[in-house]
């Protein structure tokens, strides 16, 4: 019986991805850099820290990862901010209310910085339902590494087989069966197309998942 459903929350709980899009895109601009789709849709589901190593190795920059880091920064909460348009992922706010109002522990597990995590959380009053928020740049290995699910499942109380993910990005679900963990794997048609193929199951709608559905996964 499941007791436990951890979260992704960029593209999962909330349509952060065209934010990121977009931030990162006037970053490339100021790098003087061209980052195909092709290759950005790899750093989906990865962390920041992780994902600016790589744009400064694929691209031989001169500037520090931590420089990297403040830049683009300063462009996606640029963009967040002026965001009047920002949602949660249609049907998850009700399977989130539905899951803590039948008892069930929800946990954070996203590779979002602390500070991008707490805007999320405070816009759209998520603190309530939420038992741990953990974030992937206390971790030297991102997503698909299953460091941050280990971490969630211990901090849950419950075995693996106790535990499930939802998961977007192919680096997450990855990082979920690395963990040993039953992965749902959601698809909402927004953002770059991503290989759900390694999910256990994949849903499109969040109203496919309710208290009853996800407590009786095996």
């Amino acid at each position: 019986m499941i007791k436990c459903v951890i979260f992704d929350m960029d593209g999962v709980v909330v349509n952060t991805e065209p934010i990121g899009y977009k931030a990162n895109g006037k970053l490339f601009k100021s790098l003087n850099i061209v980052v195909p789709d092709e290759v950005y849709a790899t750093f989906i589901g990865s962390s920041d820290k992780n994902n600016m190593q790589k744009i400064k190795d694929l691209y031989n920059l001169e500037h520090t990862r931590e420089q990297l880091l403040d830049e683009k920064y300063k462009y996606y909460y640029e963009v967040f901010d002026k965001a009047d348009d920002l949602e949660l992922m249609a049907g998850v706010k009700e399977l989130i209310v539905d899951l803590h109002s039948n008892g069930m522990k929800l946990i954070l597990a996203s590779s979002a910085a602390k500070r991008k995590i707490e805007k999320v959380f405070t816009r759209f009053n998520l603190h309530p339902y939420f038992d741990e928020v953990i974030s992937g740049e206390d971790f030297e290995f991102s997503k698909p590494h299953p460091a941050i699910f280990l971490e969630a499942v211990a901090k849950s109380g419950y075995s693996k087989n106790e535990c499930v993910i939802i998961e977007d990005s192919a680096n997450g679900i990855q990082a979920a069966k690395a963990a040993g963990v039953y992965c749902i794997g959601y698809t909402s048609g927004h953002g770059l197309p991503q290989d759900t193929t390694g999910a256990d199951v994949v849903i499109k709608n969040f109203k496919e998942l309710s208290f009853l559905t996800i407590q009786a996964i095996a």
